[in-house]
């Protein structure tokens, strides 16, 4: 069974479902209508770049171009993390990019090689997309967990150096912080976890059934889908804290201003 194709007509109308979201937009006077317009136009534009360049790449097959494909792929998302947390890139540059490529790279491999029994694990069909998914959900959480953490760490420095002048070392005068940063971006993923299947049907498992695949592969597939990137953010949000960390405290764990400072 091979996968029904869209034609461009097909994808013209619809598109045309945007209407529905931006007419609403335009009637509340959200001042949104302008930013969906560009963010579609965006989507469609880099979508079909992605699609011209992926079809090489696949041709092409290369360990070495895969790789550095995955590579650029992880600056952007470092970049892309910087302004969307407000965080100075100085800060942010080097922790993030290990954090995403490091543990994209060993969880993406764990799934490709015991997993899935891949002799070539570099191959771009399955390298690509399974470093992709992981990066897009690893950058996701990071925006949440790394806001969350230093916009309460400096708005209540009072407490943490409370903590620390009652005795508490730098890690237990955090962990306030650093807990109610976890929570905040992981319980959206435990949520959607938790419903699974009943009152959502995932996009991967969708996909492998539209794409001809039997319903149990495809389930067996999004579990593994969900269990990777689940991991994949834990660990990168981990890395990423553990480095930000050395680089915004003196060795009397006083806060760097500066370092938070764009």
């Amino acid at each position: 069974m091979s996968t029904l194709d869209i034609s461009w007509l097909s994808l013209g109308v619809g598109a045309l479902l945007l209407l529905i979201p931006l007419i609403a937009l335009h009637v509340l006077r959200t001042g949104l209508v302008r930013s969906l317009a560009i963010a579609s136009l965006r989507m469609v534009v880099q979508l079909f770049l992605i699609g011209v360049y992926l079809k090489y790449l696949f041709v092409w097959d290369l360990p070495w171009l895969n790789t550095l494909w995955v590579l650029a792929m992880t600056v952007i998302a470092t970049h892309t993390l910087g302004a969307r947390t407000n965080l100075p890139q100085r800060l942010l540059a080097l922790p993030a990019f290990v954090g995403m490529f490091v543990t994209g790279v060993v969880v993406g491999l764990f799934f490709l090689v015991p997993i899935l029994h891949l002799s070539n694990p570099f191959t771009a069909r399955y390298f690509i997309p399974i470093l992709g998914i992981l990066l897009g959900n690893m950058l996701g959480v990071n925006v949440i967990t790394l806001s969350t953490f230093y916009s309460n760490l400096s708005n209540q420095q009072s407490t943490y150096y409370y903590l620390l002048g009652n005795g508490a070392t730098r890690f237990e005068a955090l962990l306030p912080f650093l807990r109610d940063a976890v929570i905040k971006s992981f319980s959206p993923c435990i949520a959607n976890m938790a419903v699974m299947g009943i009152v959502a049907l995932p996009g991967t498992m969708i996909g492998q059934i539209l794409g001809g695949s039997q319903p149990d592969v495809a389930i067996k597939y999004q579990m593994m889908i969900v269990i990777i990137t689940t991991s994949a953010s834990m660990l990168s949000v981990i890395i990423t804290l553990w480095l930000t960390i050395q680089k915004s405290f003196d060795s009397y764990g006083r806060l760097r201003q500066s370092q938070l400072k764009k």
